[in-house]
């Protein structure tokens, strides 16, 4: 068989089960906007920019001061040239922030776990995964030379039965805070508390932790990693690993997706650096108030700006996301293999742009479904 047979097969397998995808051009500047093929006019409910700083003045003027001083790109890797001092002075706003000794970024958030999975977890090391851990944490965790167990979803218990009986001489808790299909929580502090009683590494995951949890690791006795995203609550573009400074240290020397790659612009760090002063002010606070109001203008209570309305079957979801469409709502429908067969669904992505009025029409348009 030719590379070229395979390649078709392969194509014609995927599109046979009714699962071939394609991007679609949204050109816009905030949510609203013109789709492709045809510019039609949509709200888009499909997007993590839960703050809406993609568009804050403040964040875009940072990252055109920035091309300005640097230029369009870093050039090479941090530990040659690429190095600016945007992306120290980030590194140091990012620790702030997450209350830890020191922080260290990455191109993106996939490349952040890629780089502490693999880096921490070495031979003789046990990492334990939650079963819907993001594919950047099951990528690193395959790509690690660790052995790897996945734990029931949101289950600190079996966490604690697993570490009780797997007697490692090391040992690694993964978590997102926030799962990205379901937009529920992990029991944070439960982890926190078996890690600390099994002496485990715990890795949390905040890429979509908006709203929270957002764990106070000060008087925890536990070694803890805290990996972020610079692409979703901070409208930029790249990752980071936050903690104690001896495994920030580690990582620039020993994450390869750090090492040999070329640094994050600095146009993307200038961005998030002036995002994370947003967040951390009483612009902020605003901001998630806002947010906060319109999920549960649409699910109260519910913990995330990541609403699923699971339908189950793939073609009635598609339907459902058509149907919206026609009223000038793009939300995705999300199927196998992103979710397991039979829990297809809506993923609604809330945003603080978003008005009001946009966010009754979605509701409505919900309730008619």
């Amino acid at each position: 068989m030719t590379w070229k047979d395979w390649a078709d097969g392969e194509t014609a397998a995927i599109r046979a089960a009714g699962q071939w995808r394609a991007p679609r051009d949204l050109d816009a500047a905030g949510p609203e906007g013109k789709l492709a093929p045809d510019d039609r006019p949509v709200v888009s409910f499909a997007s993590n920019d839960y703050l809406g700083l993609t568009q804050h003045p403040a964040v875009i003027a940072a990252a055109q001061a920035a091309i300005t001083r640097w230029g369009t790109g870093s050039g090479s890797a941090r530990l040659i040239v690429g190095s600016r001092p945007i992306h120290t002075e980030l590194e140091a706003a990012l620790a702030a922030w997450k209350h830890a000794e020191a922080a260290v970024c990455f191109p993106t958030g996939f490349a952040a776990n890629l780089g502490v999975l693999t880096a921490f977890g070495s031979a003789g090391v046990h990492i334990y995964s939650d079963e819907l851990n993001h594919a950047s944490i099951i990528d690193g965790s395959r790509l690690a030379r660790a052995d790897v167990s996945v734990y029931r979803h949101a289950d600190a218990e079996h966490v604690d039965a697993l570490l009780r009986d797997g007697n490692d001489a090391r040992a690694i808790v993964v978590t997102d805070t926030v799962f990205s299909m379901d937009g529920d929580a992990a029991p944070v502090d439960e982890l926190v508390d078996v890690c600390a009683r099994h002496r485990a590494l715990l890795v949390l995951d905040e890429a979509h932790a908006v709203l929270g949890p957002d764990p106070d690791l000060d008087g925890a006795d536990v070694d803890a990693l805290r990996v972020g995203t610079l692409s979703k609550t901070l409208g930029a573009l790249g990752g980071f690993v936050a903690g104690p400074r001896r495994f920030t240290d580690l990582l620039v020397n020993r994450a390869r997706s750090y090492i040999f790659t070329t640094a994050s612009t600095p146009a993307d760090a200038a961005a998030a650096l002036a995002a994370v002063e947003i967040v951390r002010s009483a612009e902020g606070d605003a901001l998630r108030a806002r947010l906060r109001a319109h999920v549960d203008r649409v699910r109260p209570g519910h913990p995330s700006p990541i609403v699923p309305v699971v339908i189950g079957d793939e073609r009635a979801t598609l339907a459902a996301a058509q149907a919206l469409l026609e009223q000038g709502l793009l939300v995705p429908a999300i199927r196998p293999p992103t979710v397991a067969p039979g829990t297809s669904r809506l993923r609604v992505a809330l945003s603080a742009a978003h008005t009001d009025a946009q966010v009754e029409t979605l509701v409505r348009a919900l309730a008619d479904l």
